[in-house]
């Protein structure tokens, strides 16, 4: 029995006592005292022990999209703890969660605030990549860099780079291959060229990711957002930009006048040709229509014989017998042997006939 309950039932034994009734008999506890008495040792151990697991807390709970790396006194274990409920030794086992999501860095010449690394967030801008060109001139480039921790390798990059690993990892080979490409080129070319630059760009920082050891990372995209460049740079770009496109419209209006002249050309050769046609129709009809009269000809002159001929000049003959019955003072001179007469002079004429004697 506990030392407290004793001292309360002497007491209360002693105070009969010096009353001089009940003689020196103790008096018993209730029986739940007893039972109570017994398992607070057992009460005060599991107490205990609720304290030690809320301080110790010794499970941890990994989302989606996360690691835990387990360390047994101080030495990580190779294979990761993927998402769920994991229980460890308090004071002998840690367990670290690491982020395995997509990640980015903005390299930027506005920064806004910056977003640190952490369990919530994954992204956080950084300054802008200063780089030279291929004659020294200095160049700035805003560019964004996503990539993510394998989880498979993710203890051994701890082991290797701390959690410090992306400016270990990333930031030195994203500057490094950046200002590699941009001393490639011409600050005036960088623009014209954009397209190809990021393309090597990716390909630069994708391949030294790739050679370091366990492949830590797995680079997801990088997009070049802007190339600024020095102003003198900038203005000469846009001289030549305002001569190329004043030579370009110049070039369109010759290649407008040329369509226009060409298209000219083509319709007086379309009316020229139109003429040609037409007169070669006419001078092809008068040639058919000769041939056709000349054939009726030699035809009519087949068809001609002598008594044919006595019969037309006998007709004849007779019209002309008949008019001079109404003109009596007319002359008709009559070819020898034709059939037609060659000469009709009306003899009231009298100027007409010694015209026509006298000849």
């Amino acid at each position: 029995m506990p030392a407290d309950l004793n001292d309360y039932f002497n007491k209360k034994g002693g105070g009969n006592k010096s009353g001089g009734s009940g003689g020196g008999k103790k008096p018993t506890p209730p029986n739940f005292l007893k039972d109570f008495s017994k398992r607070a040792g057992l009460l005060y151990l599991l107490m205990g022990l609720v304290v030690l697991l809320v301080i110790a807390k010794p499970f941890v709970v990994i989302e989606s999209g996360e690691v835990g790396i387990k360390a047994t006194a101080g030495k990580y274990e190779p294979e990761p703890l993927g998402p769920g409920f994991h229980v460890y030794i308090p004071f002998i086992q840690t367990v670290k969660i690491v982020d395995t999501k997509v990640r980015s860095i903005n390299y930027t010449t506005k920064p806004t605030d910056n977003i640190a690394f952490g369990r919530e967030s994954g992204v956080r801008n950084a300054s802008a990549i200063t780089a030279l060109d291929k004659r020294g001139l200095i160049i700035s480039i805003d560019i964004t860099v996503q990539y993510r921790l394998r989880p498979e390798t993710a203890p051994q990059t701890i082991a290797t780079y701390g959690f410090a690993w992306e400016e270990k990892i990333i930031n030195p080979i994203v500057r490094d291959v950046v200002r590699s490409v941009i001393g490639q080129y011409k600050a005036e070319e960088l623009p014209v060229k954009r397209n190809e630059i990021a393309t090597q760009i990716r390909e630069g920082i994708e391949e030294q990711i790739e050679k370091k050891k366990g492949r830590p990372v797995e680079l997801t995209t990088v997009n070049l957002r802007e190339i600024i460049l020095p102003p003198k740079i900038v203005e000469q770009i846009e001289r030549v930009q305002i001569a190329k496109q004043e030579a370009d419209r110049v070039k369109l209006e010759v290649e407008r006048a040329k369509q226009e002249a060409e298209k000219k050309a083509a319709l007086a050769q379309g009316d020229a040709d139109a003429k040609k046609i037409r007169a070669q129709g006419s001078a092809d009809a008068i040639e058919i229509e000769a041939h056709a009269q000349a054939f009726a000809n030699t035809e009519i002159g087949k068809s001609l014989t002598g008594e044919l001929l006595q019969l037309k000049q006998i007709e004849v003959q007779g019209a002309f017998n008949e008019a001079l019955k109404v003109n009596k003072d007319s002359k008709i001179f009559l070819t020898p042997g034709g059939a037609v007469p060659s000469i009709w002079i009306d003899a009231k004429d009298k100027q007409q006939t010694t015209a026509a004697t006298s000849k």
